[in-house]
């Protein structure tokens, strides 16, 4: 079967000027092809208002439904993008953008899910989480997948794929208010720690082999938490 292909730019574009989104910057943001001008992805979203968006691609497809379902959250992550790019050395990647390309591409945002679980989750405490309140993860805990790069490879999951992790407490009325929280939990995130690594293929439902809690003792895949000295940050909250 012909795999199908994603939805043309101007689609993108209808919608996102129906909703009014704004990049970093506050232009009205355009999903726009790739060109010659040497502008890269963050600044150009940032100085002109566009995101550079392949076509017949997946993987830039999904970074414009991104773009569409958390507007808010993608664009302060470009600003946030674009002052860490400012304050950098010539030639040298620092350790914020790092933080958020990682979260860009990969991120996976969690909600419903009790405090004790996250801190079991940071911990690496897998068996907890997935097999012992695996009801719980069923029927209230919801994985909204957030980087783009994450909802590209779900479409084909492989052995080992993870995501980077972070947890919102509370309940959301709707999507608008869910960008919002996601909005200002990264604002306030310390950017000097790492995400918590989400295995993805632990997630009830991904692959049908996790229905069996043996799948969880493969440390390929759920690897123990490694010791931390003194002084070593949490999980990100």
């Amino acid at each position: 079967m012909t795999e199908p292909s994603p939805p043309a730019l101007e689609h993108y574009n209808q919608r996102a000027s129906a909703l009014g989104i704004r990049t970093g910057s506050g232009l009205p943001l355009r999903f726009v092809l790739p060109d010659t001008l040497e502008l890269g992805y963050e600044r150009r979203a940032f100085e002109r208002g566009e995101v550079v968006t392949r076509a017949d691609n997946w993987h830039d497809a999904f970074n414009a439904e991104v773009w569409l379902e958390f507007p808010r959250s993608k664009s302060l992550l470009n600003r946030l993008h674009v002052e860490a790019l400012a304050a950098e050395q010539p030639g040298r990647r620092g350790r914020t953008r790092d933080r958020l390309t990682q979260f860009d591409e990969c991120g996976v945002l969690i909600t419903g899910l009790p405090e004790f679980l996250w801190q079991a989750l940071c911990a690496h405490r897998w068996t907890e989480v997935f097999v012992a309140h695996r009801s719980l993860l069923v029927e209230k805990v919801r994985f909204h997948y957030v980087g783009h790069a994450t909802r590209d490879a779900l479409r084909a999951p492989f052995f080992g794929l993870c995501g980077k992790a972070l947890w919102l407490d509370g309940e959301f009325a709707d999507a608008c208010a869910l960008d919002e929280a996601l909005n200002r939990r990264l604002a306030s995130a310390d950017l000097r720690n790492p995400w918590p690594p989400l295995p993805l293929l632990g997630i009830p439902g991904v692959v049908a082999d996790n229905e069996d809690p043996a799948y969880y003792d493969d440390h390929r895949q759920f690897r123990p938490a490694r010791r931390m000295g003194a002084g070593s940050p949490p999980g990100n909250r």
